[in-house]
């Protein structure tokens, strides 16, 4: 998934994006409030990662002008301030959730995937179509009893078509969610690879990737789930 990440303090910041790129996850990060807000504009993301305390404009003032415009991608805040009136604050202007500095980086994972988790209303970590099964705590894969060996850029591709059955991503989109701003940007032949390799591991399996011609490919399920 892509996420968002306002952090300025940078040995934080370098460790969130470690972090959570290991496990396969895009991120992309800023270390200044405004221009964190113009990103926001021109950007959708899964999940924001926001600190408090930020130069240009704080985190406080990103999220209310994100809620003003409607927006509904879960936010979690990161804050060395542990006053209850803080945490309090944060939420009542639209935080999903809130983190005290300094934190245990499983934790932040766990609640990462959980605001996730909610937001495509699921209530575990598993997500599964057809008989294909995605841990996404263990980041693995099984087709039916077979343990399946993925590359983390293909865990998140394949987590990307199933997190939505039947929805067409494009060669854009999935370009974005899986390689982000910061990769060298790689072309559409790169997405095709990666498809041809994913059909290929899950060969067998009761769900497949289709293409769409002239838009991209869909996830489709079929037989007994």
């Amino acid at each position: 998934m892509r996420i968002f990440l306002v952090e300025d303090t940078r040995d934080v910041g370098e460790a969130i994006v470690e972090h959570f790129a290991r496990i396969g996850h895009v991120v992309d990060w800023e270390t200044d409030g405004d221009a964190a807000a113009g990103t926001l504009d021109d950007t959708m993301y899964d999940l924001i990662i926001l600190d408090v305390m930020l130069p240009g404009r704080s985190g406080f003032s990103i999220l209310q002008r994100l809620r003003a415009v409607g927006s509904t991608t879960p936010v979690l805040m990161l804050t060395a301030r542990s006053e209850v009136e803080d945490r309090v604050g944060a939420l009542d202007i639209g935080a999903d959730d809130y983190l005290v500095k300094p934190f245990d980086f499983r934790e932040l994972e766990a609640r990462a995937r959980a605001l996730l988790r909610r937001r495509h209303g699921e209530a575990t970590n598993l997500l599964e179509c057809g008989d294909i099964c995605i841990d996404r705590s263990a980041r693995a894969v099984r087709v039916g009893q077979r343990e399946v060996h993925l590359t983390r850029r293909e865990v998140t591709l394949l987590e990307i078509l199933a997190s939505r059955p039947g929805r067409v991503f494009s060669k854009e989109d999935l370009l974005d969610q899986v390689f982000g701003f910061d990769e060298e940007a790689p072309s559409f032949n790169a997405v095709e690879l990666y498809i041809g390799r994913l059909r290929k591991k899950l060969h067998g399996a009761q769900a497949e990737i289709v293409t769409v011609r002239g838009f991209g490919y869909q996830m489709v399920p079929y037989g007994p789930t």
